[in-house]
């Protein structure tokens, strides 16, 4: 039995490494991540964890993991800004409002397959003009969903949080230890 990260994320390695867990092999997927017509947050995140999944070459005793992060505020999908202009646009219409943070966690093993979605409840503060471009000339929201990145920079932005932590940052520890569990992988065992 391997475990398969399905994600190219250092954060989401690092978070497996709280487990104790290194995986056996690191293969990311090329999905499309495009919404679907109207597509709500929730069910759209829990849709890509599960065709990340799926897209995984495993073998039958093989187990995968994938997960995907959506920033959601009311219905909007505010997904990875495409330019520097759009992580401005997405940080200023989180300032002062509270969102959600989806991570969808997948976990096959043959046939079988888990999914689990944690839901996060964050406030980011107004950002001034000056606090905004430090933050956009830093790079840090270059692939981050909703242009912002909780256990770098812009932790100073958030003011409050209800839910996982390590689910903003991309991969709740807690719920991948269930659903690694449940498929069979030794998360507080022998690992041999």
């Amino acid at each position: 039995m391997k475990l398969i990260l399905g994600s190219a994320s250092p954060r989401r390695k690092d978070l497996l490494a709280q487990l104790g867990i290194a995986p056996d092999a690191i293969l990311p997927p090329d999905i499309d991540e495009d919404p679907l017509p109207r597509e709500l947050p929730r069910p759209y995140c829990a849709r890509l964890a599960r065709e990340k999944a799926e897209a995984v070459a495993a073998g039958p005793d093989d187990i995968v993991l994938c997960a995907d992060t959506t920033v959601a505020l009311g219905r909007r999908i505010l997904g990875k800004p495409a330019d520097a202009g759009e992580a401005a646009a997405f940080l200023t219409l989180l300032g002062g409002r509270r969102h959600q943070v989806i991570t969808a966690i997948a976990v096959r093993r043959g046939p079988r397959l888990w999914v689990r979605e944690v839901v996060t409840d964050v406030k980011m503060k107004r950002l001034s003009d000056l606090e905004l471009n430090a933050y956009l000339a830093s790079g840090e929201w270059e692939g981050k969903a909703g242009g912002y990145a909780i256990q770098g920079l812009a932790g100073a932005f958030i003011t409050w949080l209800s839910g996982s932590f390590t689910g903003v940052v991309g991969l709740p520890v807690a719920e991948t230890a269930v659903l690694l569990a449940a498929a069979g992988y030794p998360v507080y065992g022998d690992k041999a």
